[in-house]
């Protein structure tokens, strides 16, 4: 049961399914020819994550690793099967900044058909790892729409020294011929953007600053907002790399015991649903 009176506005909830070594800022750490030897914690947290949302009756976007859904197709099955959407994180965690747009456009295009192969189901939605498209790559969104995707949800409006663009649209604008896409969720003050939509910012500040930032999407903008977090920021168990610089470990570990209490209260204090359902059909996007 909610904690109040039913929200007006529903929300769209998103997991970007990878694990803790597949962490950009973790990468010099973990090269991708010791991912078959490190062991997963993917599969016992998303599961953790299935029974959160079950208890609460919300429905969320699981965008999901290509080399994930190889290893865990059961998993992949039982998200469909529990009513979520499945979307595409590419396959192997890469940059698409880091990327020529041919390498990017196969990552992309293989992670969609490993996906909906292993579903049975379509995949309508990607995201970038690290929301690495902005204006180093606007080759990007061309690329996904060739792909076969109706929306990406790669781009951050905020600045940040791994990512964003500062002055995107806050909301779901059309780029190319027809491809929406849908930014992580911002508030406006003092003359910027400041994220409200999850992630290492969920962890690091206090809950009410997450909860006002969505109250003010909902209730002032009068949009729905989007939250993202990942599997490990519920994991407190996971190795340590006492190697990464102390920043890195900042970012990465703190408070990672308190994340799941918290998405407890945000997912009885508001409202949520899949991406798809929650922005496509009414979606009134600005080019």
């Amino acid at each position: 049961m909610k904690s109040f009176s039913e929200p007006s506005v529903r929300n769209a909830l998103t997991i970007d399914v990878e694990d803790y070594f597949q962490v950009s800022a973790l990468a010099p750490h973990f090269p991708k020819d010791v991912w078959d030897n490190t062991p997963c914690r993917v599969e016992r947290n998303v599961q953790r994550i299935l029974e959160l949302l079950q208890e609460e009756g919300a429905r969320a976007t699981f965008f999901t690793l290509g080399w994930i859904a190889e290893r865990y197709p059961k998993l992949i099955r039982q998200i469909t099967a529990e009513g979520h959407e499945l979307a595409s994180h590419g396959y192997g965690h890469e940059r698409a900044s880091a990327q020529t747009p041919e390498a990017f456009l196969a990552d992309i295009k293989l992670a969609k058909v490993v996906l909906e192969d292993i579903a049975s189901c379509q995949v309508s939605g990607y995201r970038a790892p690290s929301f690495s498209i902005g204006q180093s790559n606007p080759w990007a969104h061309a690329c996904i729409e060739e792909a076969g995707y109706s929306y990406s949800s790669s781009v951050y409006p905020v600045k940040h020294d791994h990512y964003g663009v500062p002055d995107a649209p806050r909301f779901p604008y059309v780029v190319g011929r027809g491809l929406i896409e849908i930014p992580i969720s911002t508030v406006r003050g003092f003359g910027r953007n400041w994220p409200v939509g999850g992630g290492g910012y969920f962890r690091l500040l206090p809950y009410s600053v997450s909860s006002w930032g969505i109250r003010k999407v909902n209730e002032t903008d009068g949009k729905p907002a989007i939250f993202y977090f990942h599997p490990w920021e519920i994991d407190p168990g996971q190795p340590v790399v006492s190697q990464a610089s102390a920043k890195t470990r900042f970012r990465h570990y703190v408070n990672l015991s308190r994340t799941e209490a918290r998405l407890q209260r945000l997912l009885r204090d508001f409202a949520w649903g899949r991406m798809d359902e929650v922005f496509l059909p009414l979606a009134k996007p600005t080019v």
